[in-house]
């Protein structure tokens, strides 16, 4: 019976997720807003990794180039955004200010991801205690309010840069891809391929790294991937309310910051940075909704 239970699986006509993931492409291709927030999530990491490059198109070139001669005024040729208050070129500050949002980004969706892979493989594999335990952790945090919480955290630390604030996003951020992890490989645990290889005698290591996690990771990394724009919006909210980055660091929301006290006489100083956060974020959204749609069979067969 077991025998015939294993050749009958080895035989289906049903997709494997090596096929799965080889059709992916194509689809994606097909899907003009993958294209479009692509191409802008990439220019947007370029203007983080080298802002040198592109600071000197319009601007000045070097956001420690300050003349408070020009504080607060308009845009004007050769400074398309005009100045800040302390008279350096605003298009400078705003393409170096990619970088920190960029680097939290980064920082935070791996530190939040290696923490969802490794406690959700543990609950959804071990189940038992091991499930109880990380899913009570998971719930305290669910019950709590996030951003009150990375507030009080952040008005504690006397050190606020990319690193302190990445792990307090961190904190608060892996319990809901965790939970996606866990129900992914609660799934895939009770598929007969695990069962077959149990039985011929392979480890739990093999096991979990071989078989289960690349079974399971795709829905995780999707939701991951639609994560990275609120993670921004997150960094540049509470640098906003004065908790996270803090000059003399160049960050969107830094300038946003010290914008607000001067709309009414220089709104430049919060249009252009404001465009650029959204314009961000609004591409990483799109991005990993296409790819959500993309990994959906569902949703193909609606498109």
């Amino acid at each position: 019976m077991a025998s015939s239970t294993l050749v009958s699986g080895s035989t289906s006509t049903e997709p494997g997720p090596a096929a799965r993931r080889s059709g992916l492409w194509p689809e994606l291709r097909r899907r003009p807003a993958f294209a479009v927030s692509s191409v802008m999530a990439l220019l947007v990491c370029a203007m983080a990794a080298v802002p040198q490059a592109f600071a000197g198109w319009f601007g000045g070139g070097d956001p420690r180039r300050c003349d408070l001669a020009g504080s607060g005024l308009p845009p004007a040729p050769g400074h398309p955004f005009g100045f800040d208050i302390q008279g350096c070129d605003l298009y400078t500050h705003v393409v170096y200010g990619a970088r920190s949002s960029v680097l939290i980004a980064v920082l935070t969706t791996a530190g939040m991801l290696l923490l969802a892979v490794v406690l959700g493989l543990l609950a959804g594999y071990f189940r038992g205690w091991v499930d109880m335990l990380i899913s009570r952790v998971m719930d305290v945090f669910f019950g709590f309010p996030a951003l009150v919480g990375m507030i009080v955290i952040l008005q504690t630390l006397s050190t606020h840069n990319e690193v302190t604030v990445s792990a307090v996003l961190i904190l608060f951020g892996w319990p809901a891809l965790a939970r996606v992890m866990r129900g992914s490989v609660l799934a895939t645990a009770g598929s007969e391929y695990i069962a077959a290889a149990r039985g011929v005698g392979a480890s739990t290591p093999r096991i979990l790294l071989r078989h289960v996690l690349p079974n399971s990771f795709g829905p995780v990394a999707v939701l991951t991937g639609l994560n990275v724009g609120g993670v921004i919006a997150s960094e540049s909210a509470l640098t906003f309310l004065g908790v996270g980055l803090q000059t003399p660091a160049i960050s969107w929301g830094v300038q946003l910051n010290t914008a607000q006290q001067y709309f009414t006489t220089s709104p430049h100083l919060l249009i252009f940075p404001s465009i650029f956060l959204t314009v961000t974020v609004l591409s990483f959204v799109l991005l990993g909704d296409a790819l959500r749609d993309a990994f959906d069979p569902r949703l193909r067969q609606v498109m």
